[in-house]
Parts: C-alpha cells; structure tokens; sequence
C-alpha cells in the first residue's frame, strides 16, 4: 500500500510506497526514506534483500512498479528527470571498461556521454591517483585501479548525489583510506554520497545513516549509534583483574546489574544492559588498582545488521 506522507522537499532522495514486483517475487515492498542533502548514506542487506533493486531504481534504471521516487527534485520518471541526472554519478559493482583506451580516453568518452568538460579529466585522474597511469591502457591496469577509474568517472560533471555501489572493491587499505577521505571533502561541498557494501566494519564508522534491507523492506534506519539504542544488545566489560579479587569483583558486580560475570583468562566477562554501564564503572571504583585492565565492546554494525535482519 503506498504511503500518504509527503515527499521531503529538502532531501536529496525521497521514496514514498516504493515496491517492485518481478511475477510473485516482491524485490522492493512498499519502501519508505528520505535522504538529506550532504548524507553519507549506507544501504546494506543480504544478496537478494532488494537493495541493488532499489538502487536501480532510485537511478531510473527500472521502473518501480508502484510507489514515487523524487531525486534532486524531479520526480524519476518525470520529464524534468533528464536534467536532474546530469547532476548523478554512479559507480557500478562491476566496472566495465574498453581495455584498448588509456585511463584518459576512457574518461574523455564518459566526459562526453555525460556532457561534463573535458579538461576535468586530467585533475579527476590525479585526484583518485591515477596521474601516474592516464596514458596507459586499460588492459594494464589492476583491479584497485579500474576501480579507482570508475570512481573518477563517477565523480564527472560535479554531480550532486553520488551512487556507489560495492566501490571499494579491489582497493587496498591506503586507497580505501583515501576513498573515503574523497566523501568526506565531497560532502563538505553538499554532495550526497548512497552508498552500499558488504564490508560493515567499513562502512561503521564512515556512514551518517543506514538502512538495514531484508525481504525487500526496510527493517531499521538511523546512525549506527541511534541503531544501538534500538536494540536490546549488551555491552560487554573484559576486566582483568588480580587474582585475589576476581570473586569478590564478580559479586559487586552481580549486586549492581543482576548479571553473573563470565570467568575468562585473567579475570571476568560481564554482558549486560547499556542502561548499566555506569553502573558497572562505580561498582569497580572500589578495586581501584586491583583492575589491572578494562575493556568495553559495543554492539558493532555486523551484530546489528544480523540482529535487525534475521
């Protein structure tokens, strides 16, 4: 059933009752989100959770079956949308590129698809790194720098909402360290970046939200922080302690959350409610030096994507 809410006027992507049907499969159903101008927005889920529908959609490359999808202001299938993706970039999971044209070349052809200036090739080309290799043919290249190339391609025309999807695969650590530092100056000029990954401990700490797909809906939405809040997750305390006082630690802290305390090697593991954690550190005060070590594990985005998406 589509939904009756109004269409963000502020948000660079809206989706109202977004569905799409193949035959008796439901890949997309009845999605609602908004996303703001200048987010970095992680889109994750299990292979056939509906996500890389929905990005395909939010880029008009499929028609939703039901449902409005507003992007930049235009409405994706409407007239005005032709003007409105002059201003998208897209990196694909997979890249594919002419092997016999150089690095440069091959930007010049998408420049010219996309009616972005020539000369923003050379300077795209050094901003990913590839200065080095713009004269040399694709075929040479590896898979981190035809990633890298696609990125550039992407970034042509000065586009206002980025799609990317799986864009650091291939890359090694430096150069995803660098990719990552790219969005964030891109965001600093109001881009906004859509994102989509199967590395969550990637995307963790780089995302300002996330959706969580499964069966084609949307089952949480908000900062990985807001997602942690939502849970019923623990917090877990490693504690090393000296060996004289691992029983009576474990009782304070028993008395303190009504949680038993877990022996490990050197000391105890203590799982309980978030609400407790300040509870936990005044029953410890006490110890003082006899805690030789502290610990403390929050629920990471993997624990709550499988937790929101089982």
């Amino acid at each position: 059933m589509a939904s009756t809410s109004p269409v963000d006027a502020q948000a660079a992507v809206s989706l109202r009752g977004v569905t799409k049907y193949y035959g008796a499969v439901h890949a997309v159903d009845g999605v609602d989100l908004d996303i703001a101008r200048g987010e970095i927005f992680g889109l994750i889920g299990h292979n056939g959770a509906g996500k890389s529908t929905l990005f395909k959609m939010m880029l008009g490359l499929e028609a939703a079956s039901s449902g409005s999808i507003v992007l930049g202001g235009a409405p994706v299938r409407g007239r005005g949308f032709r003007a409105a993706r002059r201003h998208i970039g897209y990196l694909p999971e997979n890249v594919v590129l002419y092997d016999n044209l150089s690095g440069l070349e091959t930007l010049h052809f998408f420049a010219r698809l996309k009616h972005a200036p020539l000369d923003q090739c050379p300077g795209l080309l050094e901003r990913v790194g590839l200065a080095h290799a713009l004269k040399r043919p694709v075929r040479e290249y590896s898979k981190g720098m035809r990633q890298r190339l696609g990125f550039a391609q992407a970034l042509l025309g000065a586009p206002q909402v980025l799609f990317l999807d799986e864009p650091t695969n291939g890359l090694d650590p430096q150069a995803i360290r660098d990719f990552y530092a790219t969005l964030r100056t891109l965001q600093t000029g109001g881009v906004t970046v859509v994102i989509t990954s199967h590395i969550l401990a990637e995307l963790q700490e780089r995302v300002d939200r996330l959706a969580i797909m499964a069966n084609g809906r949307i089952q949480a939405l908000g900062s990985v922080q807001a997602l942690r809040d939502q849970t019923q997750m623990p917090l877990v305390f490693d504690l090393a302690l000296e060996p004289g006082c691992v029983q009576a630690v474990g009782t304070a802290l028993h008395g303190a959350t009504g949680a038993a305390a877990d022996p490990i090697t050197g000391g105890l593991r203590l799982a309980c409610p978030r609400e407790h954690k300040m509870a936990v550190l005044a029953a410890l005060a006490p110890f003082g030096t006899q805690v030789r070590d502290l610990a403390l594990r929050e629920p990471s985005l993997e624990d709550l994507f499988f937790g929101f998406s089982d």
